[in-house]
């Protein structure tokens, strides 16, 4: 069992805070275009793709990540104070929606440069789930997203009366440390296949299906409200990822080979 004393706040002065989650993600984001772009240059891509990928992407994945928070905590947390969605600098951020603002305006940019959707995705998958995993470092030191209470073996306590979490003092599931390591673990994967004879888009869809089954799987341990057949909306949207990913990667694989086979 671990407590943490870390203030989320690293300087105040007035009103004015620079806080650790605002420098990890910022960290986070920094590194996935770093990596993307090097996987860019690799694929025959140059990096100015990228960089003009990320002046898109970055802000519709943070509407995205903040507009599918703020709708799963409304009722208990932002409907007394509407402008308090707006304070994105105090944590919370929904991955998944994240991903679909990104996806979302990655398609549209592709259609209109003409650029192949498939071969951007697998080039972005791997630099996501990199993010991903630094980002969840920002949940860790602020609180936000922790599980159940729980009375071990592995629980977080936090005591800075600044933290996210509903009590201080208490031990919750440290679910963010356990999407930290998922997301590792699928990164160091990805980067293993990266360099094999796969279809284009084949990155991404494993991506997609590893990711989501994994977090589908550990936010049982969340503390997110139920919206439907007992499930929160970080699983719906987990079940209907991997029910688009799993058929679409089937049908790639088999496709590819086939056309292996006939070459």
């Amino acid at each position: 069992m671990i407590t943490i004393s870390i203030d989320p706040i690293l300087i105040s002065i007035g009103h004015f805070m620079i806080r650790w989650y605002s420098l990890i993600v910022l960290a986070a984001t920094l590194v996935g275009i770093w990596i993307a772009g090097r996987e860019a240059e690799r694929k025959g891509l140059g990096k100015e793709t990228i960089y003009e990928l990320a002046t898109w992407l970055i802000p519709a994945g943070i509407v995205g990540a903040r507009l599918f928070h703020v709708i799963d905590h409304w009722d208990h947390e932002y409907s007394a104070n509407p402008l308090q969605a707006l304070y994105i600098w105090q944590g919370g951020l929904a991955i998944w929606g994240g991903v679909i603002g990104g996806l979302v305006a990655l398609a549209v940019l592709a259609r209109r440069r003409g650029w192949r959707l498939p071969l951007l995705l697998d080039i972005l998958a791997v630099a996501v789930v990199l993010g991903q995993g630094i980002g969840r470092l920002a949940c860790v030191i602020t609180g936000d997203a922790m599980g159940k209470p729980t009375s071990g073996p592995f629980g977080i306590a936090y005591t800075n009366p600044h933290t996210m979490v509903p009590e201080l003092g208490v031990y919750y599931t440290p679910t963010p440390v356990y999407e930290a390591i998922m997301n590792m673990s699928i990164f160091a994967l990805l980067w293993q296949l990266r360099k094999k004879n796969l279809p284009e888009g084949a990155l991404f869809l494993i991506y997609l299906v590893l990711y989501s089954s994994g977090r589908f799987l550990i936010t049982f341990w969340s503390s997110y409200r139920t919206i439907a057949f007992g499930m929160n909306q970080a699983q719906i949207i987990s079940l209907a990822a991997f029910a688009v990913g799993l058929p679409l990667l089937i049908y790639v694989l088999r496709r590819h080979s086939l056309a292996q086979a006939m070459a």
